[in-house]
Protein backbone atom coordinates (compact mmCIF):
# COMPACT_ATOMS: atom_id res chain seq x y z
CA UNK A 1 0.00 0.00 0.00
CA UNK A 2 1.04 3.60 -0.54
CA UNK A 3 2.43 5.82 2.22
CA UNK A 4 -0.69 7.76 2.67
CA UNK A 5 -2.88 4.54 2.79
CA UNK A 6 -0.72 3.20 5.37
CA UNK A 7 -0.57 6.03 7.53
CA UNK A 8 -3.70 8.56 6.83
CA UNK A 9 -6.64 6.33 6.03
CA UNK A 10 -6.92 4.68 9.18
CA UNK A 11 -7.45 8.21 10.39
CA UNK A 12 -10.49 8.52 8.67
CA UNK A 13 -12.38 6.06 11.06
CA UNK A 14 -12.92 9.82 13.05
CA UNK A 15 -13.41 11.94 9.98
CA UNK A 16 -14.22 14.80 11.60
CA UNK A 17 -11.40 15.41 13.85
CA UNK A 18 -8.98 18.35 13.36
CA UNK A 19 -6.02 17.03 11.59
CA UNK A 20 -4.11 20.15 10.60
CA UNK A 21 -4.45 23.76 12.25
CA UNK A 22 -2.02 26.06 9.99
CA UNK A 23 -1.30 30.19 11.41
CA UNK A 24 0.53 32.40 8.93
CA UNK A 25 1.87 34.82 11.37
CA UNK A 26 2.83 37.08 8.47
CA UNK A 27 -0.81 37.64 7.24
CA UNK A 28 -2.55 36.83 10.21
CA UNK A 29 -4.56 34.16 9.07
CA UNK A 30 -5.97 30.49 10.64
CA UNK A 31 -7.64 27.78 8.86
CA UNK A 32 -8.56 24.15 10.38
CA UNK A 33 -8.88 21.69 8.22
CA UNK A 34 -10.55 18.34 9.51
CA UNK A 35 -9.57 14.61 8.61
CA UNK A 36 -12.09 14.70 5.66
CA UNK A 37 -11.42 17.83 4.36
CA UNK A 38 -7.55 16.48 3.85
CA UNK A 39 -8.71 13.20 2.29
CA UNK A 40 -10.65 15.12 -0.18
CA UNK A 41 -7.76 17.22 -0.96
CA UNK A 42 -5.25 14.50 -1.29
CA UNK A 43 -7.97 12.34 -3.67
CA UNK A 44 -8.72 15.56 -5.91
CA UNK A 45 -4.94 16.08 -5.95
CA UNK A 46 -4.14 12.32 -6.64
CA UNK A 47 -7.02 11.90 -9.27
CA UNK A 48 -5.45 14.84 -11.28
CA UNK A 49 -2.10 13.73 -11.46
CA UNK A 50 -2.57 10.53 -12.42
CA UNK A 51 -5.64 10.93 -14.84
CA UNK A 52 -4.50 14.94 -16.39
CA UNK A 53 -0.53 14.71 -15.94
CA UNK A 54 0.15 11.45 -16.24
CA UNK A 55 1.56 10.41 -13.09
CA UNK A 56 2.34 7.00 -12.24
CA UNK A 57 3.79 4.54 -9.25
CA UNK A 58 7.86 5.81 -9.16
CA UNK A 59 7.11 9.10 -11.08
CA UNK A 60 9.15 11.54 -9.64
CA UNK A 61 6.89 14.72 -8.37
CA UNK A 62 9.19 17.59 -7.23
CA UNK A 63 7.62 19.22 -4.19
CA UNK A 64 9.55 22.60 -3.44
CA UNK A 65 6.61 24.24 -0.82
CA UNK A 66 6.95 25.48 2.83
CA UNK A 67 5.18 23.81 5.39
CA UNK A 68 1.70 24.94 4.65
CA UNK A 69 -1.92 23.07 4.73
CA UNK A 70 -2.15 22.89 0.64
CA UNK A 71 1.24 21.04 0.99
CA UNK A 72 -0.32 18.50 3.30
CA UNK A 73 -3.13 17.58 -0.04
CA UNK A 74 -0.31 18.10 -2.21
CA UNK A 75 2.25 15.07 -0.45
CA UNK A 76 -0.08 12.88 0.21
CA UNK A 77 -2.07 13.11 -3.21
CA UNK A 78 1.40 12.60 -4.54
CA UNK A 79 2.19 9.50 -2.77
CA UNK A 80 -1.64 8.08 -2.70
CA UNK A 81 -1.00 7.42 -6.00
CA UNK A 82 2.79 5.92 -5.85
CA UNK A 83 4.99 8.73 -6.74
CA UNK A 84 8.43 9.37 -5.36
CA UNK A 85 8.83 13.10 -3.35
CA UNK A 86 12.07 14.67 -4.64
CA UNK A 87 13.96 18.29 -4.35
CA UNK A 88 15.15 18.42 -7.50
CA UNK A 89 12.74 19.68 -10.45
CA UNK A 90 14.99 18.34 -13.53
CA UNK A 91 13.52 15.26 -14.77
CA UNK A 92 10.31 15.30 -12.70
CA UNK A 93 6.92 14.18 -14.04
CA UNK A 94 5.72 17.22 -12.25
CA UNK A 95 7.15 19.89 -9.92
CA UNK A 96 5.14 21.97 -7.52
CA UNK A 97 6.19 25.46 -6.69
CA UNK A 98 5.04 28.20 -4.65
CA UNK A 99 3.71 31.74 -6.78
CA UNK A 100 7.26 32.30 -6.69
CA UNK A 101 9.13 29.76 -7.43
CA UNK A 102 10.52 28.32 -10.88
CA UNK A 103 11.02 24.44 -11.91
CA UNK A 104 12.93 24.20 -14.64
CA UNK A 105 13.45 20.59 -16.44
CA UNK A 106 10.23 19.70 -15.12
CA UNK A 107 7.68 17.83 -17.54
CA UNK A 108 4.47 19.78 -16.02
CA UNK A 109 5.03 23.03 -13.32
CA UNK A 110 2.21 22.95 -10.66
CA UNK A 111 2.01 26.26 -9.12
CA UNK A 112 0.44 26.70 -5.79
CA UNK A 113 -0.97 29.64 -4.64
CA UNK A 114 -0.51 29.06 -1.10
CA UNK A 115 -3.47 31.36 -0.50
CA UNK A 116 -4.78 30.62 3.39
CA UNK A 117 -8.67 30.61 2.11
CA UNK A 118 -7.66 27.96 -0.57
CA UNK A 119 -8.37 30.39 -3.61
CA UNK A 120 -6.27 29.90 -6.68
CA UNK A 121 -3.71 32.18 -8.51
CA UNK A 122 -4.62 36.00 -8.49
CA UNK A 123 -2.76 36.41 -11.41
CA UNK A 124 -2.17 33.45 -14.61
CA UNK A 125 0.27 31.09 -14.03
CA UNK A 126 4.42 31.80 -14.74
CA UNK A 127 4.57 30.77 -18.29
CA UNK A 128 4.17 27.21 -19.11
CA UNK A 129 2.73 26.63 -15.40
CA UNK A 130 -0.81 25.28 -13.95
CA UNK A 131 -2.91 26.67 -11.43
CA UNK A 132 -2.86 23.89 -8.51
CA UNK A 133 -6.13 24.94 -7.23
CA UNK A 134 -7.57 25.53 -9.90
CA UNK A 135 -6.96 22.67 -11.89
CA UNK A 136 -7.12 19.92 -8.90
CA UNK A 137 -10.95 21.24 -7.59
CA UNK A 138 -12.77 19.38 -10.10
CA UNK A 139 -11.89 16.11 -9.31
CA UNK A 140 -13.16 14.04 -7.79
CA UNK A 141 -13.19 14.12 -3.54
CA UNK A 142 -12.41 9.84 -3.82
CA UNK A 143 -9.50 8.21 -4.89
CA UNK A 144 -9.23 4.29 -6.39
CA UNK A 145 -5.63 2.52 -6.96
CA UNK A 146 -5.05 1.25 -10.40
CA UNK A 147 -1.56 0.01 -9.39
CA UNK A 148 -0.35 -1.66 -6.30
CA UNK A 149 2.21 0.74 -4.33
CA UNK A 150 5.20 -1.79 -2.68
CA UNK A 151 6.45 -1.32 0.28
CA UNK A 152 10.02 -1.06 -1.16
CA UNK A 153 8.90 1.62 -3.61
CA UNK A 154 10.57 5.46 -3.10
CA UNK A 155 8.50 7.53 -1.32
CA UNK A 156 10.68 10.50 -0.29
CA UNK A 157 14.28 11.54 -1.38
CA UNK A 158 15.21 7.84 -1.53
CA UNK A 159 13.93 6.23 1.36
CA UNK A 160 10.85 3.54 0.46
CA UNK A 161 7.04 3.50 1.65
CA UNK A 162 8.35 0.94 4.18
CA UNK A 163 11.35 3.10 6.08
CA UNK A 164 9.22 6.16 6.46
CA UNK A 165 6.49 4.34 8.00
CA UNK A 166 8.89 2.60 10.60
CA UNK A 167 10.91 5.95 11.22
CA UNK A 168 7.33 7.79 11.91
CA UNK A 169 6.31 5.03 14.48
CA UNK A 170 8.92 5.62 15.87
CA UNK A 171 9.90 9.26 15.75
CA UNK A 172 6.27 9.42 17.38
CA UNK A 173 7.59 7.32 20.09
CA UNK A 174 10.50 9.28 21.04
CA UNK A 175 8.89 12.27 20.63
CA UNK A 176 6.01 11.25 23.05
CA UNK A 177 3.35 11.90 20.54
CA UNK A 178 0.01 10.24 21.29
CA UNK A 179 -3.41 10.14 19.58
CA UNK A 180 -5.02 12.84 21.87
CA UNK A 181 -2.17 15.53 21.55
CA UNK A 182 -1.73 18.46 19.95
CA UNK A 183 1.16 18.80 17.94
CA UNK A 184 2.24 22.97 18.03
CA UNK A 185 5.03 22.85 15.21
CA UNK A 186 7.28 25.08 13.21
CA UNK A 187 9.22 22.40 11.40
CA UNK A 188 9.76 22.45 8.16
CA UNK A 189 8.90 19.88 5.64
CA UNK A 190 11.75 19.99 2.79
CA UNK A 191 14.23 17.33 5.30
CA UNK A 192 13.42 13.96 5.20
CA UNK A 193 13.96 14.75 9.11
CA UNK A 194 11.73 17.57 8.97
CA UNK A 195 8.78 15.41 7.12
CA UNK A 196 9.43 12.81 9.35
CA UNK A 197 9.36 14.67 12.95
CA UNK A 198 7.00 17.30 11.88
CA UNK A 199 4.03 15.79 9.58
CA UNK A 200 4.39 11.75 9.31
CA UNK A 201 5.01 11.47 13.21
CA UNK A 202 1.54 12.98 14.15
CA UNK A 203 -0.09 10.91 11.08
CA UNK A 204 1.44 8.14 12.73
CA UNK A 205 0.18 8.85 16.25
CA UNK A 206 -2.93 9.80 14.85
CA UNK A 207 -2.76 13.69 16.86
CA UNK A 208 -3.45 16.86 15.43
CA UNK A 209 -0.92 19.40 14.03
CA UNK A 210 -1.05 22.73 14.58
CA UNK A 211 1.45 24.14 12.09
CA UNK A 212 2.74 27.94 12.24
CA UNK A 213 4.66 29.50 9.40
CA UNK A 214 6.18 32.86 10.04
CA UNK A 215 5.84 32.46 13.47
CA UNK A 216 5.69 34.94 16.28
CA UNK A 217 7.36 34.38 18.95
CA UNK A 218 5.40 36.82 21.33
CA UNK A 219 2.53 34.99 20.24
CA UNK A 220 3.26 31.46 21.22
CA UNK A 221 1.85 31.69 25.13
CA UNK A 222 -1.94 32.78 23.77
CA UNK A 223 -1.30 30.57 20.92
CA UNK A 224 -0.23 27.35 23.64
CA UNK A 225 -3.60 28.31 25.66
CA UNK A 226 -6.09 28.66 22.36
CA UNK A 227 -5.14 25.84 20.88
CA UNK A 228 -4.99 23.40 23.93
CA UNK A 229 -0.97 22.30 22.40
CA UNK A 230 0.74 19.58 24.48
CA UNK A 231 3.67 18.73 22.37
CA UNK A 232 5.81 21.30 20.58
CA UNK A 233 8.64 20.87 17.98
CA UNK A 234 10.00 24.60 17.67
CA UNK A 235 12.37 24.63 15.22
CA UNK A 236 15.28 26.47 16.19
Amino acid sequence: MSLTERLFAPLLSVPAKPLVTHYDDALGSRIELSRATVANWAAKTANWLRDELDVEVGSAVSVALPAHWQTVGVLLGAWWCGAHVVADPDGATVAFIGPDGSAPGAESVAVVALDPLGRGLSGEAPAGGLDYLVESRIFGDDFIAYDKVSGDAPAFHGSTVDELVARAADRAGALNIGSDDRVLSTLDWSTPDGLVDGLLSVLSAGASLVQCSNLDVAALPKRRESERTTVELIKQ
